[in-house]
Protein backbone atom coordinates (compact mmCIF):
# COMPACT_ATOMS: atom_id res chain seq x y z
CA UNK A 1 0.00 0.00 0.00
CA UNK A 2 1.53 3.09 -0.92
CA UNK A 3 2.46 5.75 1.90
CA UNK A 4 0.27 8.74 1.83
CA UNK A 5 1.54 11.91 1.24
CA UNK A 6 2.13 14.07 3.96
CA UNK A 7 0.11 17.79 4.26
CA UNK A 8 0.84 20.72 5.82
CA UNK A 9 0.52 21.36 9.56
CA UNK A 10 1.46 24.56 11.19
CA UNK A 11 3.17 23.83 14.43
CA UNK A 12 4.10 26.06 17.20
CA UNK A 13 8.35 25.59 17.67
CA UNK A 14 9.06 26.77 21.07
CA UNK A 15 12.41 28.22 21.77
CA UNK A 16 15.03 25.69 22.75
CA UNK A 17 17.55 26.11 25.07
CA UNK A 18 21.19 26.06 23.90
CA UNK A 19 20.21 26.09 20.59
CA UNK A 20 21.43 29.24 19.50
CA UNK A 21 24.75 28.35 19.53
CA UNK A 22 25.15 24.78 18.46
CA UNK A 23 24.81 21.76 20.82
CA UNK A 24 25.19 22.35 24.67
CA UNK A 25 28.46 20.54 26.34
CA UNK A 26 26.48 17.47 27.32
CA UNK A 27 25.53 16.97 23.83
CA UNK A 28 28.86 17.45 21.50
CA UNK A 29 28.68 13.70 21.44
CA UNK A 30 26.10 13.63 19.11
CA UNK A 31 27.97 15.63 16.63
CA UNK A 32 30.48 12.69 15.49
CA UNK A 33 27.70 10.17 16.45
CA UNK A 34 26.77 7.52 13.91
CA UNK A 35 24.35 9.37 11.75
CA UNK A 36 20.50 8.79 13.03
CA UNK A 37 17.82 6.90 11.07
CA UNK A 38 14.72 7.80 12.42
CA UNK A 39 11.50 6.21 10.36
CA UNK A 40 9.78 8.97 11.49
CA UNK A 41 10.47 12.37 9.93
CA UNK A 42 9.06 15.98 10.10
CA UNK A 43 9.95 18.04 7.03
CA UNK A 44 9.85 21.91 7.38
CA UNK A 45 8.72 24.14 5.02
CA UNK A 46 9.11 28.00 4.68
CA UNK A 47 5.67 28.47 3.77
CA UNK A 48 6.28 30.06 0.22
CA UNK A 49 5.34 28.01 -2.43
CA UNK A 50 8.88 27.16 -3.92
CA UNK A 51 9.34 25.65 -0.49
CA UNK A 52 6.45 24.30 -0.44
CA UNK A 53 6.66 22.57 -3.35
CA UNK A 54 10.35 20.75 -2.29
CA UNK A 55 8.92 19.78 1.34
CA UNK A 56 5.79 17.64 -0.59
CA UNK A 57 8.69 15.89 -3.13
CA UNK A 58 11.13 15.34 -0.06
CA UNK A 59 7.96 13.54 1.78
CA UNK A 60 6.99 11.73 -1.33
CA UNK A 61 10.71 10.16 -1.91
CA UNK A 62 11.12 9.49 1.66
CA UNK A 63 7.86 7.98 1.80
CA UNK A 64 8.60 5.56 -1.31
CA UNK A 65 11.75 4.71 0.49
CA UNK A 66 9.82 3.26 3.70
CA UNK A 67 9.81 6.84 6.16
CA UNK A 68 6.31 7.94 7.09
CA UNK A 69 6.65 11.94 6.93
CA UNK A 70 4.62 15.08 8.09
CA UNK A 71 5.23 18.25 7.02
CA UNK A 72 5.42 21.74 9.20
CA UNK A 73 5.16 25.20 7.68
CA UNK A 74 7.27 27.81 9.65
CA UNK A 75 7.71 30.61 7.76
CA UNK A 76 10.73 32.25 10.12
CA UNK A 77 14.26 30.51 9.55
CA UNK A 78 15.19 32.11 12.96
CA UNK A 79 12.28 29.81 14.62
CA UNK A 80 13.24 26.67 12.13
CA UNK A 81 16.76 26.31 12.30
CA UNK A 82 16.94 26.27 15.87
CA UNK A 83 14.35 23.86 15.52
CA UNK A 84 15.90 21.60 13.10
CA UNK A 85 19.30 21.58 15.51
CA UNK A 86 17.24 20.50 18.26
CA UNK A 87 15.37 17.46 16.12
CA UNK A 88 11.82 19.08 16.46
CA UNK A 89 12.24 19.38 12.52
CA UNK A 90 14.61 16.93 10.71
CA UNK A 91 14.59 17.67 7.09
CA UNK A 92 14.44 21.31 5.49
CA UNK A 93 15.03 22.71 1.67
CA UNK A 94 17.71 25.11 1.75
CA UNK A 95 19.27 27.81 -0.30
CA UNK A 96 23.32 27.44 -0.03
CA UNK A 97 24.82 30.75 -0.12
CA UNK A 98 22.61 31.91 1.44
CA UNK A 99 21.85 29.11 4.35
CA UNK A 100 26.07 29.96 4.66
CA UNK A 101 25.88 33.36 4.92
CA UNK A 102 22.89 33.27 7.82
CA UNK A 103 24.99 30.62 9.80
CA UNK A 104 27.72 32.66 9.32
CA UNK A 105 26.11 35.81 10.17
CA UNK A 106 24.58 33.84 13.61
CA UNK A 107 27.97 32.47 14.55
CA UNK A 108 30.22 35.77 13.87
CA UNK A 109 27.57 38.42 13.96
CA UNK A 110 25.80 40.52 11.87
CA UNK A 111 28.57 42.53 10.21
CA UNK A 112 30.50 38.82 9.35
CA UNK A 113 32.23 38.81 6.05
CA UNK A 114 30.19 36.54 4.00
CA UNK A 115 30.82 33.06 3.10
CA UNK A 116 28.86 32.70 0.18
CA UNK A 117 29.89 33.25 -3.46
CA UNK A 118 29.55 32.68 -6.95
CA UNK A 119 31.70 29.62 -6.48
CA UNK A 120 29.37 26.81 -5.62
CA UNK A 121 31.92 24.33 -4.06
CA UNK A 122 34.15 27.12 -2.07
CA UNK A 123 30.13 27.72 -1.14
CA UNK A 124 29.54 24.42 -0.17
CA UNK A 125 32.70 23.83 1.89
CA UNK A 126 31.87 26.73 4.41
CA UNK A 127 28.42 25.83 4.65
CA UNK A 128 28.89 22.12 5.65
CA UNK A 129 31.33 23.70 8.17
CA UNK A 130 29.54 25.80 9.78
CA UNK A 131 26.62 23.08 10.26
CA UNK A 132 28.65 20.59 11.68
CA UNK A 133 29.06 21.82 14.70
CA UNK A 134 25.49 22.39 15.46
CA UNK A 135 24.14 18.75 14.53
CA UNK A 136 23.37 19.73 11.06
CA UNK A 137 24.45 17.51 7.66
CA UNK A 138 24.21 19.62 4.14
CA UNK A 139 23.29 17.02 1.58
CA UNK A 140 24.62 17.44 -2.40
CA UNK A 141 23.26 20.36 -4.25
CA UNK A 142 21.27 19.51 -7.38
CA UNK A 143 20.89 21.51 -10.24
CA UNK A 144 18.42 23.81 -9.26
CA UNK A 145 19.64 27.19 -8.70
CA UNK A 146 17.28 29.98 -7.69
CA UNK A 147 19.27 33.38 -7.09
CA UNK A 148 18.44 36.76 -8.04
CA UNK A 149 17.78 37.79 -11.72
CA UNK A 150 17.00 40.83 -13.41
CA UNK A 151 14.48 41.37 -16.33
CA UNK A 152 13.80 43.39 -18.90
CA UNK A 153 11.03 44.06 -21.35
CA UNK A 154 11.35 41.77 -24.70
CA UNK A 155 10.83 44.66 -26.72
CA UNK A 156 13.60 47.30 -24.60
CA UNK A 157 15.99 44.01 -25.04
CA UNK A 158 15.63 43.92 -28.83
CA UNK A 159 15.48 47.90 -29.04
CA UNK A 160 19.46 48.18 -27.13
CA UNK A 161 20.34 44.77 -28.20
CA UNK A 162 20.84 43.18 -25.09
CA UNK A 163 20.97 39.48 -23.97
CA UNK A 164 23.75 39.63 -20.97
CA UNK A 165 23.97 42.32 -17.70
CA UNK A 166 27.19 43.04 -19.47
CA UNK A 167 25.28 44.04 -22.71
CA UNK A 168 23.35 46.79 -20.50
CA UNK A 169 26.27 48.42 -18.66
CA UNK A 170 27.98 48.78 -22.32
CA UNK A 171 24.90 50.63 -23.62
CA UNK A 172 25.40 53.31 -20.81
CA UNK A 173 21.46 53.51 -20.61
CA UNK A 174 20.07 55.19 -17.48
CA UNK A 175 18.21 52.54 -15.59
CA UNK A 176 15.09 52.70 -13.08
CA UNK A 177 15.26 49.57 -10.85
CA UNK A 178 12.13 47.75 -9.59
CA UNK A 179 12.96 46.10 -6.59
CA UNK A 180 12.97 45.72 -2.63
CA UNK A 181 13.99 48.91 -0.72
CA UNK A 182 17.07 47.14 0.24
CA UNK A 183 18.45 46.99 -3.32
CA UNK A 184 20.23 50.31 -2.56
CA UNK A 185 22.42 48.50 -0.07
CA UNK A 186 22.27 44.73 -0.72
CA UNK A 187 25.64 43.91 -2.58
CA UNK A 188 24.11 41.83 -5.24
CA UNK A 189 21.95 44.28 -5.86
CA UNK A 190 22.19 48.13 -7.16
CA UNK A 191 25.66 48.50 -5.74
CA UNK A 192 27.00 45.11 -7.51
CA UNK A 193 25.51 46.44 -10.69
CA UNK A 194 27.35 49.92 -10.75
CA UNK A 195 30.39 47.61 -9.53
CA UNK A 196 30.38 44.47 -11.50
CA UNK A 197 28.51 45.61 -14.63
CA UNK A 198 29.00 49.78 -14.69
CA UNK A 199 25.11 49.94 -14.91
CA UNK A 200 23.63 53.50 -14.48
CA UNK A 201 21.36 52.60 -11.73
CA UNK A 202 19.41 56.30 -11.13
CA UNK A 203 17.14 54.92 -8.71
CA UNK A 204 15.47 52.10 -7.12
CA UNK A 205 11.25 51.86 -7.03
CA UNK A 206 10.48 50.03 -3.84
CA UNK A 207 7.58 47.75 -5.13
CA UNK A 208 9.31 44.36 -3.83
CA UNK A 209 11.26 41.38 -5.32
CA UNK A 210 9.72 39.80 -8.63
CA UNK A 211 5.87 41.26 -7.41
CA UNK A 212 3.08 41.80 -10.01
CA UNK A 213 3.48 45.45 -9.24
CA UNK A 214 7.39 45.46 -9.60
CA UNK A 215 6.97 43.30 -13.41
CA UNK A 216 3.90 45.96 -14.47
CA UNK A 217 6.31 49.17 -14.01
CA UNK A 218 8.75 47.76 -16.05
CA UNK A 219 6.26 46.65 -18.90
CA UNK A 220 4.83 50.02 -18.84
CA UNK A 221 7.28 51.52 -19.05
CA UNK A 222 7.49 53.47 -15.91
CA UNK A 223 10.94 51.40 -14.78
CA UNK A 224 13.24 50.14 -17.01
CA UNK A 225 14.32 46.81 -14.88
CA UNK A 226 12.69 44.39 -12.37
CA UNK A 227 14.73 42.22 -9.51
CA UNK A 228 13.03 38.79 -9.52
CA UNK A 229 14.65 35.26 -9.45
CA UNK A 230 15.86 32.68 -11.67
CA UNK A 231 12.64 29.97 -10.90
CA UNK A 232 10.23 33.27 -11.64
CA UNK A 233 7.59 31.18 -14.23
CA UNK A 234 5.47 34.53 -14.75
CA UNK A 235 7.97 36.24 -16.86
CA UNK A 236 6.68 35.93 -20.09
CA UNK A 237 2.96 37.19 -18.92
CA UNK A 238 4.57 40.36 -18.55
CA UNK A 239 7.10 40.59 -21.87
CA UNK A 240 9.82 40.48 -19.80
CA UNK A 241 13.17 38.47 -20.57
CA UNK A 242 15.66 37.85 -18.17
CA UNK A 243 19.03 39.46 -18.78
CA UNK A 244 22.39 36.83 -18.26
CA UNK A 245 24.38 37.48 -14.95
CA UNK A 246 27.50 37.20 -17.31
CA UNK A 247 29.69 38.35 -14.70
CA UNK A 248 28.71 36.18 -11.98
CA UNK A 249 27.38 38.42 -9.69
CA UNK A 250 25.07 36.23 -7.95
CA UNK A 251 25.80 33.60 -5.10
CA UNK A 252 25.14 29.96 -5.40
CA UNK A 253 21.75 29.28 -4.39
CA UNK A 254 21.46 26.17 -4.84
CA UNK A 255 18.96 23.99 -3.62
CA UNK A 256 20.09 21.67 -0.99
CA UNK A 257 18.30 19.39 1.83
CA UNK A 258 19.89 20.01 4.91
CA UNK A 259 18.65 17.74 7.71
CA UNK A 260 19.44 16.38 11.92
CA UNK A 261 22.36 14.68 11.88
CA UNK A 262 20.80 12.46 14.72
CA UNK A 263 17.60 11.69 13.15
CA UNK A 264 18.54 12.28 9.44
CA UNK A 265 21.83 12.04 8.91
CA UNK A 266 21.73 8.30 7.72
CA UNK A 267 22.44 6.48 3.82
CA UNK A 268 18.67 6.08 3.64
CA UNK A 269 17.89 9.77 3.62
CA UNK A 270 20.47 10.71 1.77
CA UNK A 271 19.96 8.58 -1.16
CA UNK A 272 16.04 9.25 -1.28
CA UNK A 273 16.37 12.78 -1.78
CA UNK A 274 19.59 12.68 -3.85
CA UNK A 275 17.65 11.24 -6.62
CA UNK A 276 16.20 14.52 -7.05
CA UNK A 277 19.21 15.99 -7.88
CA UNK A 278 19.62 13.97 -10.89
CA UNK A 279 16.45 15.77 -12.21
CA UNK A 280 14.92 19.11 -10.94
CA UNK A 281 16.46 21.80 -13.34
CA UNK A 282 16.01 25.82 -12.58
CA UNK A 283 13.52 25.51 -15.33
CA UNK A 284 11.56 22.44 -13.85
CA UNK A 285 11.13 24.46 -10.54
CA UNK A 286 10.07 27.50 -11.87
CA UNK A 287 7.24 25.75 -14.27
CA UNK A 288 6.35 23.83 -11.28
CA UNK A 289 5.93 27.15 -9.45
CA UNK A 290 3.58 28.54 -12.45
CA UNK A 291 1.21 25.73 -11.64
CA UNK A 292 0.74 26.52 -7.91
CA UNK A 293 1.12 30.15 -8.47
CA UNK A 294 -0.72 31.07 -11.86
CA UNK A 295 -2.62 27.57 -12.12
CA UNK A 296 -3.93 27.69 -8.78
CA UNK A 297 -2.96 23.96 -8.52
CA UNK A 298 -2.00 22.23 -4.97
CA UNK A 299 1.55 21.77 -3.99
CA UNK A 300 1.13 18.25 -2.92
CA UNK A 301 -0.80 17.61 -6.47
CA UNK A 302 1.53 19.32 -8.77
CA UNK A 303 5.01 17.73 -6.78
CA UNK A 304 2.96 14.42 -7.41
CA UNK A 305 2.37 14.73 -10.71
CA UNK A 306 6.21 15.75 -11.39
CA UNK A 307 7.72 13.09 -9.79
CA UNK A 308 5.17 10.44 -11.30
CA UNK A 309 6.49 11.98 -14.69
CA UNK A 310 9.91 10.97 -13.96
CA UNK A 311 8.87 7.07 -12.55
CA UNK A 312 10.22 7.93 -8.79
CA UNK A 313 6.76 7.31 -7.50
CA UNK A 314 4.16 5.00 -8.66
CA UNK A 315 1.10 6.73 -10.21
CA UNK A 316 -1.77 6.58 -8.78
Amino acid sequence: MRPRTAVPILLVLLPVAGCTTGPSLEKQGEVTAPPGDSRHLTIGSAGFTESDLLAQMYALLLNRAGYSTKIISVTNREIYEPALESGQIDVVPEYAATFADWLNAKKNGADATPVGSPDLAATMKALRALAAPRGLTVLDAGRAVDQNAFAVTARYAAEHHLKTLGDLGRSGLPVRLAAGDECVRRPYCAPGLKKTYGIRVTAVDPKGVGTTQAKQAVQNGQDQMVLTTTTDATLDNFGLVLLADDKHLQNADYLVPVVNRSRAGSEGVRKALGRLNTVLTTADLARLNEQVDSWRRLPEDVARNYLESERFVPRD
